[in-house]
């Protein structure tokens, strides 16, 4: 037990760091599914109203590909099935926390200081993890008892709370393992998101598309599977928990075979000599981008085809409900706009999504200048701005190929299924391109803070945090249009849905252009750290 000395210092010291952001994540997402639970009684008041709106949603190929199975026709299973998003934020927000408190410390040296004093080797990581996880197990519990005080079942709240916990949980798990992998937390963040990213592209192909099997491979389709209000499956609890003990203890065996600083994945010598495309800043870049860039573009063309493959069948959530077809015929609607209404909403998630691989290859600059890379460099005849801008190459266009392969694969397969392929690939190319000037005010903040203020980089994902949870829950809760506008994507008109306005898309990239410039400028005059 030597090897755990300290843990509860450490973890109090983790408490007060995070004072603010923790109480705050955990407080919006407890509340949130009672939030949701009142919205839906007021939307669907009667019982005939529910059990039409689960028999829609739950047999819906686009609804099954974005939040997965409605199991019952209650109002709790409509509310679990509403919140599934949820599972991945938490699992964004445990993962990002472990890495924050195990790996940032030590690549800024504060963990060898730390282990100075009478610590013992393993306590900084289980005091991270003992940390989030009690604070997901907090979120699961209060998520639980709110809804059991709006007078639903027992069990069934029990089960909700307990799929947000053991979600956070697993990710956390996930966490502690990518930070053993490499000595550099952004590459560590990179591991960690793409895993919970093929996980989802999982869940989603395998409820939506036939491929029942890739469900196996999904702690999310296992979590949901935990079925609240719908006939409970308390034992799908144990693979979870089996998993997040596997990854714990994954983490803590590499942990105790490396040394302090270092990453499992020790980066190898390369060749004596230097082939003749790194002879330039923007062939060195590529060779250190290239990796993620193909990696995302090829995950999100898997995406765009789940989405695009699906888009069809919400037309027959409208051929198959007669009460919800005229209700949307009184609003003066038609079958094609809820299918524009879908690809909309899916191409806000994409660009959402899309946005975490633009702030990886925005941070790159910083991770070079950390591990002591980027002053060799500089040092000799390459100029500043040059070696920045040609990591900012991929940081600005990148997720315009992530996203412009997203559009081409949903155009190509919805206009498969429609007849309209060449139509379908322009329009949805479009529209998942709409999205670029919002993920670009954020690389651009981005750059801002390395150009000004390096040391506080990581804050980076904060703002990242903050903006999803504007965006995917902001209507949820009601908060006001003033609230909605804090998200640079409430400003993209939401294509194919509406009509293109050029003003919003002007001021963004403006407001990212001012930002990237100020940044630059700030890196030409600073000292490298």
């Amino acid at each position: 037990m030597k090897s755990l000395t300290g843990t509860a210092a450490i973890a109090l010291f983790i408490l007060r760091r995070d004072r603010i952001v923790l109480p705050l994540w955990a407080v919006w997402l407890a509340v949130l599914p009672m939030i949701t639970l009142s919205a839906f009684r007021e939307l669907y008041p009667t019982e005939a109203q529910i059990e039409t709106a689960a028999r829609g949603f739950g047999s819906n190929p686009a609804f099954l590909a974005m939040f997965g199975p409605v199991f019952r026709p209650n109002l709790g299973s409509l509310t679990a099935w509403r919140l599934s998003i949820v599972l991945i934020v938490i699992g964004v927000v445990s993962l990002l926390a472990v890495i924050r408190h195990t790996r940032v410390e030590e690549e800024t040296g504060r963990r060898e200081l730390v282990g100075a004093a009478v610590v013992g080797r393993h306590a900084p990581l289980a005091a991270a993890l003992l940390v989030v996880i009690g604070v997901d197990l907090g979120v699961g519990l209060v998520s639980a008892v709110g809804l059991i005080g709006q007078g639903q079942p027992v069990a069934g709240s029990a089960a909700f709370g307990l799929a947000f916990a053991l979600s956070g949980i697993v990710f956390a798990g996930v966490g502690a393992l990518a930070a053993q992998l490499t000595a550099n937390a952004g590459a560590a963040r990179g591991i960690a998101l793409s895993a919970l990213g093929l996980v989802y592209v999982t869940r989603a192909a395998g409820d939506a598309g036939g491929a029942g099997w890739l469900l196996v491979t999904s702690p999310f389709a296992w979590a949901q599977r935990l079925r609240p209000f719908a006939g409970e499956q308390w034992w799908i609890a144990l693979p979870l928990l089996a998993l997040a003990v596997g990854l714990v203890w994954g983490a803590v065996a590499l942990s105790a075979g490396r040394d302090v600083g270092s990453g499992v994945l020790e980066q190898r010598p390369g060749p004596a000599g230097a082939s003749p495309g790194l002879g330039s800043p923007l062939g060195l870049a590529w060779r250190i981008h290239r990796g993620l860039l193909l990696g995302w573009t090829a995950g999100f063309a898997v995406l765009g085809a789940v989405y695009g493959s699906v888009a069809e069948g919400v037309g027959d959530l409208l051929r198959d409900n007669p009460e919800l077809r005229d209700i949307f015929e009184r609003m003066g609607g038609v079958e094609a706009q809820i299918i524009d209404l879908y690809l909309a909403a899916v191409m806000g998630v994409l660009g959402l999504i899309a946005t975490a691989y633009a702030l990886q290859a925005t941070l790159r600059p910083r991770v070079e200048e950390e591990s002591q890379r980027a002053e060799p460099v500089l040092a000799t005849a390459v100029e500043r701005v040059r070696w920045l801008g040609a990591h900012l190459v991929f940081a600005f266009a990148g997720p315009v190929f992530v996203l412009g392969a997203a559009g081409l694969t949903i155009g190509l397969t919805f206009g498969a299924a429609s007849g309209d392929v060449g139509g379908e690939v322009a329009t949805n190319m479009a529209a998942a391109l709409a999205q670029v000037p919002a993920v670009w005010v954020l690389v651009a903040i981005g750059i801002a803070l390395f150009g000004l203020a390096p040391l506080a980089t990581s804050a980076l994902w904060g703002v990242y945090a903050a903006v999803v949870f504007v965006s995917l829950l902001g209507a949820i809760l009601d908060l006001g249009q003033w609230f909605l506008n804090l998200s640079p994507f409430t400003h993209i008109p939401g294509l194919p849905a509406a009509v293109f306005e050029w003003k919003p898309v002007v001021a963004l990239t403006a407001v990212a252009a001012a930002l990237a410039v100020t940044g630059v400028l700030g890196f030409r005059r600073r000292d490298i750290t």
